[in-house]
């Protein structure tokens, strides 16, 4: 199938939702590649991280970390950019710097900040795509890691090297790694969007297989009940 959904498909498409809802995964926009994990990993410690992660349109990366077990909260947001301008129809002019990203809070006693990368690269985007991924185009939806400690960009950056070395994907990784300067989180009707909106055509299309990917190639990992930001503020 060539049929493609932009986020700016609205109503008039859920009609074709009977069709879609037997998409396959060899028909989303993006497919898992099985990668080796980090080479060099942080140590396990108590208390709880924080990690940002940006890889296209926030509402596919904050499903798949939501369902990733030691995952305490997954946010959708906006980094790189300024908190004056950390507003969704300003970010998509792709002219303030930001990433839509995701604040994922963990336990690293139950899961570690290289398996998070390891997810990241291999089921929740694709890190060789230049300012766009799938049908969405632009700086905002880039790939970068926003790190919040020095152990971080010492694990991300050699994991990137360690990858780009094992030529496990077809082009060299193209993620940036730069120091997290503040994550704002998006609007409320973008948090939670997958899980309440499993018929919308672009999740059906292009999130819903990065899910059962997961679910697949990791499955120590996965967890059927997402972690919600509606049910973690309430």
């Amino acid at each position: 199938m060539s049929m493609s959904f932009t986020r700016g498909s609205r109503a008039p498409f859920l009609a074709a939702v009977a069709v879609l809802v037997g998409v396959s995964m060899a028909c989303a926009a993006e497919e898992a590649v099985v990668i080796p994990p980090p080479a060099m990993d942080e140590a396990a410690r108590s208390g709880t991280e924080t990690a940002i992660f940006a890889g296209g349109c926030f509402w596919g990366v904050q499903g798949v970390f939501q369902h990733v077990k030691g995952v305490e909260s997954a946010v959708s947001g906006y980094a790189g950019g300024e908190a004056r301008t950390a507003q969704y129809e300003t970010v998509s002019t792709g002219s303030t710097g930001h990433a839509e990203a995701v604040e994922v809070r963990f336990d690293p006693r139950k899961v570690s900040y290289g398996r998070l990368l390891q997810i990241f690269f291999s089921v929740a985007h694709n890190p060789t795509q230049l300012n766009f991924q799938g049908p969405d185009r632009g700086t905002q939806y880039r790939s970068a890691l926003f790190v919040t400690a020095s152990e971080q960009r010492e694990v991300a950056e050699r994991y990137i090297d360690q990858l780009d070395k094992a030529h496990v994907f077809p082009q060299p990784i193209v993620t940036e790694v730069s120091d997290s300067a503040g994550f704002y989180p998006a609007e409320a009707y973008h948090q939670d969007f997958l899980t309440r909106n499993p018929t919308y055509p672009y999740i059906v299309y292009n999130d819903l297989p990065k899910i059962e990917n997961l679910k697949l190639l990791f499955p120590a990992d996965y967890r059927s009940q997402p972690v919600l930001v509606g049910k973690t503020k309430g």
